[in-house]
């Protein structure tokens, strides 16, 4: 509570003081809409003087239309996050809502916050793309390092870290939009851009993904120290499960035992597993390949475990790069790198490259047609029938004889 109000101009604007500042605060209201100001003094005297220019400024400003009533980008931002989180529980995990609450309170509000949410307009979201990309972010602090004030590092953030801001102011704007408080959406595409170049996902060819299996497969049988041998096992059943099921790797880690079941099936009645999915795409049905199965009943086996454990609790990424990286694999052709990730991209490419459907292979990754053609597109060559293609109609007398010959 203030300690003391004093109003001046026939009580338009009224100054107080907060129990913990030495500093007087003035407020007014113009319209139906409050505001508030920090005089900066601690003088009563000098206080009045400086609340009196700033109600007169304040008055100019809104004789002019300079000042909009409304939501701020801040209050609505508030009330996004708080109804994005109650919305989406079940269907986004709680890492994706986190990550929306942290764009908007490091770089949105920030850069927003005080704007009304109609004034935001396309100029504006340039802006923060050009401050964005010449300030950069923040660095994160190192274990056990005192947090230092906030500082941009001047490092440009990448094209999906830009994108996901994007993607979060959109959907905070589009929220507004709902509610009435702001009458059209901004146009948020990007200028001066051209088309961008799809770049493939990294994988492993064949050749390379069985030079990777056989490197895990010595270390389970030879690791550096004896106490690793188990978690040297671990990833190679991890690289073999993954390879022989196209899992993303969030959706193996929450894999429990109860999940899975060995069954025969297909034209040979192989004995494969059948996998209910929990990922970012809710629960759906996978099948794997054959080799998914020893692995699976390894790991069972090694660890014991029961229907409501995890199938790979950890996984040893730590040792999955260090070996990629004794067999100079770490990075494809074209410089990117390979992650766990690059195992589903693997079961994919193989499968394309084998002559499966794409339908089916898109169902079974849990995935859609159009992305894999997008990003696998390297691979299609192999799937494209000549004999449809090269279709000839039988050339008519007349057409025989205007045949060039060879």
């Amino acid at each position: 509570m203030a300690e003391a109000v004093h109003e001046i101009l026939g009580g338009k604007v009224q100054l107080f003081r907060r129990p913990r500042s030495s500093y007087w605060q003035c407020r007014a209201s113009i319209g139906k809409k409050q505001f508030r100001h920090s005089t900066k003094q601690e003088s009563l005297a000098l206080a009045k003087d400086v609340a009196e220019d700033w109600f007169l400024t304040l008055k100019g400003k809104a004789a002019r239309g300079e000042i909009k009533a409304g939501k701020t980008f801040k209050q609505v931002a508030e009330r996004f996050i708080n109804e994005f989180e109650i919305v989406t529980q079940g269907e986004r995990s709680k890492v994706y809502v986190d990550g929306h609450r942290r764009r908007l309170n490091l770089y949105l509000i920030p850069f927003f916050g005080d704007k009304v949410i109609s004034e935001i307009t396309s100029g504006m979201i340039q802006d923060y793309r050009i401050d964005r990309i010449k300030n950069g972010g923040f660095d994160k602090p190192k274990p056990g390092e005192p947090k230092k004030p906030k500082e941009r590092n001047g490092k440009t953030p990448s094209r999906s870290t830009l994108h996901q801001e994007l993607v979060c102011l959109r959907q905070t704007l589009k929220f507004a939009n709902r509610h009435g408080w702001l009458p059209f959406m901004p146009d948020m595409s990007a200028p001066y851009r051209g088309s961008s170049k799809i770049s493939h996902r990294a994988w492993f060819s064949l050749a390379e993904y069985k030079k990777l299996y056989k490197a895990t497969s010595a270390r389970a049988k030879n690791p550096k120290k004896e106490r690793w041998r188990t978690a040297c096992e671990d990833l190679h059943d991890y690289v073999l499960f993954q390879v022989n099921t196209g899992l993303r790797p969030d959706e193996t880690r929450r894999l429990e035992v109860r999940d899975i079941e060995i069954v025969s099936d297909g034209p040979a009645k192989e004995r494969i597993l059948h996998i209910a999915v929990r990922g970012k795409r809710g629960t759906g049905w996978a099948k794997s390949m054959p080799g998914a199965v020893m692995p699976f009943t390894r790991m069972k086996k090694r660890h014991n475990l029961g229907p409501t454990d995890l199938l790979f609790p950890t996984i040893q990424r730590e040792l999955f790069n260090a070996i990629l990286d004794e067999l100079g694999l770490k990075k494809d052709r074209e410089g990117n790198a390979r992650t766990t990730y690059s195992l589903r991209h693997t079961y994919i490419s193989l499968r394309l490259l084998e002559g499966a459907d794409i339908y089916q292979i898109a169902k079974n990754c849990r995935t859609s047609v159009e992305m894999i053609e997008k990003f696998y597109a390297s691979h299609i060559k192999n799937m494209l029938d000549a004999e449809a293609i090269n279709v000839r109609r039988p050339l008519t007398a007349s057409q025989k004889r205007d045949k060039p010959a060879n």
